[in-house]
């Protein structure tokens, strides 16, 4: 009877190990189906992305140019192709084409440098302080859906057409979107993570520096980009709204003098800078850093 009692333990022990086998087993022919992502020549890479978004790009234009001729509106509310490219060209060559992006992206880079400053600061307190997350977590959920442009009334009766009118709407916009994104991504750090950065004494400053932020990066980086977005969005808003002859004219200002001149082919000329900018901001530098992130974590796979 002993030696029964003493042999059930060993064979549930057993069990385990080897249901712990067979999951380690699974983690592995997994892992076989996927491989990480080796860094391929540049002319390669270049092509293979910049192929696709220039095919799209000659589709949407011969299907406007189609528009134009069959005249599904009439010429001056749909000008060509060729007529917008004309408009940019006119710009360039009266020299103001550059100071009009300037001024915006400055702007724009400026604004989301200070939501960023704000929206880390915010995210990791909701992110760590319950009780901070439990009274002002719907709140910025609530405030990401809100439409920029609701706040420019408000911000024009606090400040004027003024510069100040300009940011604040930019920082409503994307300081919610980025707490978010770390509060997103701190959720999602594994409690082994934090025990062992508590156990090496990361405590305090140093534990956000070294286990909170750099664990949730991917999460952090995610909500930088939609924080850029909404700045990005947040910033055209306002400046079609707050219009006046001291603030200098961004794309937003371009767009709306556009709007007031009835002319089509600089309505579209604004529209296509603005979609140019926000497009190579993402390209030129978020995506590279998440590719990289994502990369030296290992995340970056192929099926």
């Amino acid at each position: 009877m002993a030696s029964t009692e003493t042999k059930a333990p060993s064979t549930a022990a057993e069990a385990g190990d080897s249901s712990g086998d067979i999951a380690g087993l699974e983690a592995g022919l997994d892992a076989l189906e996927s491989r990480v992502v080796d860094r391929q020549p540049w002319l390669r890479t270049a092509t293979s992305k910049a192929l696709p978004p220039l095919i799209a790009i000659a589709i949407v234009l011969a299907l406007w140019q189609l528009a134009y001729h069959f005249e599904l509106k009439p010429h001056y509310l749909l000008p060509s192709p060729v007529e917008v490219g004309h408009s940019l060209q006119q710009k360039w060559l009266e020299g103001t084409l550059l100071s009009f992006v300037w001024t915006s992206v400055s702007r724009g880079a400026l604004g989301f440098l200070a939501s960023v400053a704000i929206g880390t600061v915010l995210g990791l307190i909701v992110a760590r302080v319950r009780a901070v997350r439990a009274a002002i977590g719907p709140i910025l959920s609530g405030l990401q859906s809100l439409p920029s442009v609701a706040w420019v009334p408000a911000a024009i009766i606090w400040f004027g057409l003024s510069d100040a009118t300009i940011y604040t709407v930019v920082l409503l916009g994307a300081v919610p979107s980025i707490a978010n994104g770390l509060v997103a991504g701190v959720d999602q750090i594994s409690p082994l993570y934090l025990r062992a950065g508590r156990t090496i004494g990361a405590t305090g400053f140093a534990g956000v520096r070294h286990v909170l932020l750099p664990a949730s990066l991917p999460g952090y980086i995610a909500g930088l980009k939609q924080g850029w977005a909404f700045s990005w969005r947040s910033l055209m808003a306002a400046e079609l709204i707050v219009n006046a002859p001291d603030l200098g004219t961004g794309l937003g200002q371009l767009l709306e003098q556009g709007r007031e001149l009835q002319d089509m082919s600089w309505v579209l000329s604004a529209i296509l800078l603005i979609l140019i900018v926000g497009i190579g901001i993402e390209l030129l530098i978020f995506a590279p850093v998440e590719r990289r992130v994502l990369r030296s974590r290992g995340l970056l796979v192929k099926s």
